[in-house]
């Protein structure tokens, strides 16, 4: 039985997105998200070489009239096979779709891209940094682990959004720490997490869980979980047998 909350957050979702085949653009959103990335201190975050390069990226856009991102992203799709999990194959089917580094460049891509309710099961869909492949392997996340929320399919698209948005402002704490997102499509449900680069730093996985529901403004019915990703390599499984909740 659906809690009031969710009631309440179906009613607000199903006004603002109708069927959910188009996602909700702001017009005035190009500026407002690049008050929140705040590139201009991101140098103290970076090595010297990705500061040199995130300098130079900021000069060209500027001069160009554009808005820099802190973080430059990628869009990444898996149509996934059914069946045994192999890194070769999974590998196989991970297919870049775009990568972007302005405000700009966001809204172009995002504006042309499927409606995750228009997607076949099983399908996911990443954003992750640039330089850091969608993979549980990759040196990036090796040592990490995701937060975890499932959604009924009628709300997924929202939520996904709303996070998006908050990954790519660099809107939520201990941002130097997330590796990006997955919006994981599946028959009964749609499944959402955030991967964090270490899962050994309890403040900041706990920070993270924090700022999650903050910005989506998650009901309290909603139940987060944590994996770290080597547990994962070791039962082959992304969602089961989780280790923390909150």
């Amino acid at each position: 039985m659906e809690s009031v909350a969710e009631k309440k957050e179906l009613e607000s979702n199903n006004n603002a997105n109708g069927d959910d085949a188009q996602p909700i653009l702001d017009t005035s959103s190009p500026s407002s998200m690049s008050a929140t990335a705040d590139y201009t201190n991101a140098n103290s975050n970076y090595s010297n070489k990705e500061a040199r390069d995130f300098r130079e990226r900021q000069a060209r856009d500027l001069k160009a009239g554009l808005h820099p991102l802190k973080y430059k992203f990628v869009f990444w799709y898996t149509r996934r096979t059914p069946g045994v999990r192999t890194q070769t194959s999974y590998e196989d089917n991970i297919k870049k779709i775009v990568d972007f580094s302005t405000v700009e460049g966001f809204w172009v891509c995002y504006c042309h891209l499927a409606r995750p309710s228009s997607l076949p099961s099983p399908t996911d869909l990443h954003i992750f940094k640039e330089g850091i492949r969608p993979l549980w392997e990759d040196s990036a996340n090796c040592n990490g682990g995701k937060w975890i929320i499932r959604f009924k399919k009628v709300v997924s698209g929202r939520f996904w959004e709303d996070l998006v948005l908050a990954l790519v402002g660099d809107q939520l704490d201990y941002g130097d720490n997330i590796c990006g997102a997955v919006l994981s499509i599946r028959f009964n449900e749609d499944i959402l997490s955030v991967w964090n680069r270490n899962a050994s730093d309890h403040q900041a996985v706990m920070a993270l869980r924090d700022a999650i529901k903050r910005h989506l403004k998650l009901p309290h019915s909603y139940v987060m979980e944590y994996k770290p990703h080597d547990a994962s390599l070791r039962d082959n499984s992304s969602y089961r047998n989780t280790w923390l909740r909150g």
